[in-house]
Order: C-alpha cells, then sequence, then structure tokens
C-alpha cells in the first residue's frame, strides 16, 4: 500500500533535506567512473514495510540480478524519508546508492539541493526518449526546473471507493458525477444515531483531516494552476480554489457541520488497519487511491465495493473522470560513487515494462509507464480500472514541483483547515494572504 502525499512525512522531509543544498554535487553519466559491467554491489533504501510490499520488492531486485549477474543488490526497506536524508548529508560507504520514496511533494527540494542526480544525461545515453516512456503528469512531479533527478515507480490515482450495497438500499443507482450530486447521495447516506449528535455511519466524511482527503485531491477536480507564468503563487487569482474550498465548507455544514463530524472521526480506526472506517461501514464513500478496494476485500467486509471517479464542479460535467495522480519515486544518490551501476537498477525498475507490471499487480498500484498501463498481463479488476481510467484521462493533474518542496501545500492546507472550521470570513482575501507566505517560502528556498 502506498503512503504517497503524505504530509506529516513531508513535514519531516522538509526539515531533513534543507541542509543538502551545499553539500551534495551531482557526476552525471560523461563523469561517473565506475563500469557497470564490473561486480559491484548497489546498496538500495525504500519506504515500503508491510510483507507484501517487502517480498514484492525483493522479487523485483532477483529479476533484475539474474538479468544483471554482476551487480548485486543490497536492500534497506521501511526508511523513512528523515533517515534517508541523514544518511544522504553523511555520505559515505553507508549512504545509500539508490531511494525511492513517497514523497513526490519534495522533488523540488531534491532537485534544487543536488541530492539525486540529474537522471537526463543517463536517459540520453541509453536512447530512453521519456516522453514516450511515462505519461505527462508523471514527469510534471517528477523533475523540477529541467532537472529530472527521479523517475516515476508505479502511480497513484485517487477516485472514490464506495458502499454499492448502501447505495443499492438507498435506491442510488450510480455513483454521483457532478458536485451537487455527490452532497445530495453524502446526505442521503448519512445516519444518524438516536441520539440525535452523532452518527451510525457518514455517507462522506469531508474533513481535510480524513485520511486521504487533502484540499490537493479536492482542488484536482476544479484544474487549477497553482503558479502563474511568473512563478508566482496564484491561489487568490484563479477562481478554482475559492471555489473548491466553498463547496467543501458547504458540504461539511450539509453534513452536521465540522465539530460534529470531528467528534465522529475521533472514533475512527487506523487508515491501513482493519478498523479503517470505510471496512467497519461508519463511512459509506472514502475519497482515497487504487490500493483501497482490495484492502477492504482483504478485511472481509460484508457488503459490495464500486469504485468511481471523484465528481466534478457542476460546470466542468464534461470532464468527468478526471483526478489527481501521485506516486512514489526513484533517484540516485548524488554522493554514490557506482552511479552507471545504479542507473542499470533505477533504468530497470521504472522503465522496464515486465518489472513495472509486476511490481503492480503485487501491491495494488497504478503502474508508471505508458506500456505497462496497456500490458496484457495486468491485473484488472472492475474497481481497479476506475483508477487507470483516471491516470490515463488528458485532465488529470497533479501538484507542481518548487523549490521549497511540499511547504507550499503545506501553507495551502492550513489555510483549508481554517476554512472548513468557519474561521475564515473571506476566503479571497485568504488566499491572498496564503498566496504571499508561499511566495516568501518559495523565495527564501532558491
Amino acid at each position: 500500500m502506498p503512503r504517497t502525499g503524505r504530509l506529516t512525512t513531508a513535514t519531516a522531509l522538509l526539515a531533513a533535506i534543507s541542509a543538502l543544498a551545499t553539500a551534495c554535487t551531482g557526476q552525471g553519466p560523461d563523469t561517473a567512473s565506475d563500469d557497470p559491467r564490473a561486480d559491484v554491489t548497489l546498496t538500495f533504501w525504500h519506504g515500503w514495510s508491510a510483507p507484501g510490499e517487502t517480498r514484492a520488492i525483493e522479487d523485483n531486485i532477483a529479476r533484475f540480478e539474474q538479468a544483471h549477474p554482476n551487480i548485486k543488490v543490497k536492500v534497506t526497506g521501511n526508511m523513512t524519508d528523515d533517515k534517508i536524508n541523514q544518511a544522504l548529508r553523511a555520505g559515505g560507504d553507508k549512504a545509500p546508492d539508490v531511494v525511492s520514496s513517497f514523497t513526490t511533494d519534495s522533488v523540488g527540494k531534491f532537485c534544487n539541493s543536488r541530492a539525486f542526480v540529474d537522471l537526463n544525461p543517463f536517459l540520453e545515453k541509453s536512447g530512453v526518449d521519456k516522453a514516450k516512456v511515462f505519461p505527462k503528469t508523471l514527469l510534471e512531479y517528477t523533475q523540477f526546473n529541467g532537472n529530472q533527478c527521479t523517475l516515476p515507480l508505479l502511480n497513484d490515482a485517487y477516485g472514490l471507493v464506495y458502499n454499492k450495497t448502501a447505495f443499492d438500499a438507498a435506491g442510488i443507482t450510480e455513483p454521483p458525477k457532478t458536485w451537487s450530486r455527490f452532497v445530495e447521495v453524502a446526505r442521503k447516506l448519512t445516519k444518524a444515531d438516536p441520539s440525535g449528535d452523532a452518527y451510525e455511519r457518514v455517507g462522506l466524511m469531508p474533513t481535510f483531516h480524513g485520511y486521504e482527503t487533502t484540499p490537493m485531491r479536492l482542488a484536482a477536480q476544479w484544474s487549477p494552476t497553482y503558479f502563474a507564468a511568473d512563478g508566482s503563487s496564484n491561489l487568490a487569482r484563479d477562481p478554482a480554489f475559492a471555489k473548491m474550498l466553498t463547496a467543501q465548507k458547504d458540504l461539511v455544514a450539509a453534513l452536521g457541520g465540522y465539530e460534529r463530524l470531528e467528534r465522529f472521526r475521533s472514533t475512527f480506526g487506523d487508515e491501513w488497519s482493519a478498523e479503517h472506517p470505510f471496512h467497519t461501514g461508519k463511512v459509506a464513500m472514502q475519497i482515497d487511491g487504487e490500493w483501497r478496494a482490495p484492502m477492504a476485500q482483504e478485511a472481509g467486509v460484508g457488503f459490495e465495493i464500486a469504485t468511481a471517479p471523484l465528481p466534478v464542479p457542476d460546470d466542468q460535467a464534461g470532464d468527468y473522470g478526471k483526478g489527481y495522480l501521485s506516486g512514489t519515486v526513484m533517484g540516485i544518490a548524488s554522493g554514490s560513487r557506482k552511479q552507471n551501476a545504479a542507473w542499470e537498477l533505477v533504468k530497470y525498475m521504472t522503465t522496464d515494462t515486465d518489472a513495472v507490471v509486476a511490481f503492480a499487480n503485487a501491491i495494488h498500484n497504478v503502474p508508471s509507464t505508458l506500456a505497462a498501463l496497456e500490458s496484457p498481463a495486468l491485473k484488472v479488476t472492475p474497481q481497479f480500472k476506475t483508477f487507470l481510467d483516471i491516470a490515463r484521462h488528458p485532465k488529470s493533474g497533479t501538484t507542481p514541483a518548487k523549490a521549497d518542496g511540499g511547504t507550499y501545500q503545506l501553507t495551502f492546507t492550513d489555510f483549508a483547515y481554517a476554512v472548513e472550521k468557519g474561521d475564515v470570513a473571506d476566503i479571497p482575501a485568504g488566499l491572498a494572504r496564503t498566496d504571499r507566505q508561499i511566495d516568501t517560502d518559495i523565495a527564501k528556498a532558491e
């Protein structure tokens, strides 16, 4: 299961890699001196920890080593971004050569600080045309200012996972496609308990503290532009942001209000356990990624599960099917003295169709190459197909990489928290203040 876009992780990462700005310098294939045909052992760090995930990584590495018998890979899992960046700062033989990170929000920091090498020269030397291998949106979140310091390693698409049994019982025949219908369905599926001040079930937990329900995921349905052509923050100038925040605030009010919903949310189980509120029937619709349906099935839920894209604003009904995209990234440490051999591993795991498909099948993620998305070997259930379609949709979007990493998203999220609580009387004015803070933070990071 992925943990991409986790804001708490992003916060720790931003603190950890700020010291890298002057500590790392990239080499590239023209200056890396190692012979990729020589016997060598690479150190590869990643963040996966569940048994099925780590087994999938090990299986992929075993296939790589079979194809490259001179290269051995020492794998270390469950590595947080904080640990990774401490090792990158320290350097030396104990530092990783290759790294996989869940935190796509901080690619701008990785690239800007030169923590990872620019992979463009490696791609060119290998004859890999990245525009023909990877979907455009994935290339957007894996590079910064032309520096392709990471490549996509699987993809996450966000949509709606819902309790079809509850839909049928309520006489709802299809998932909501527009925001106004979304509100109607959420209200219809919400059941108060006999006390009248709590819930037996909510149609949706709409607050931004609710797992994968983030301002960025919802904003994607309005197709926003985060930054103007001159690089300045664009939240106040693009009406999409105020419209999304207003719509979400009104949905919170329609389902009982912020305080009442938050009291109910405090009874929820862990996001990655069988006690997730969607699994237990406490919520009927969940904003989530492609992994949620198989996780719910593995938890043995007693209802039918279906999936759909998130609804779109009523005036963008023709764009239904789009969504927010993110994913895991992979890069080569600038301090590695085995960069040519490391590139062989990165190239295999990120561009080899069989490797990408096998990994996607094993951990229920969306493949990250165009060829893998169309591979007949990809295991596609009806629930999973929804997320493949979202990944292919031409208007699906992501959040752009910036020099301050995910700080601008944290700033936007803090403002969104205040809006949903009812603490913001003038949303446009608040967005303008948020813009100024974002511009200041980015200027300091550059």
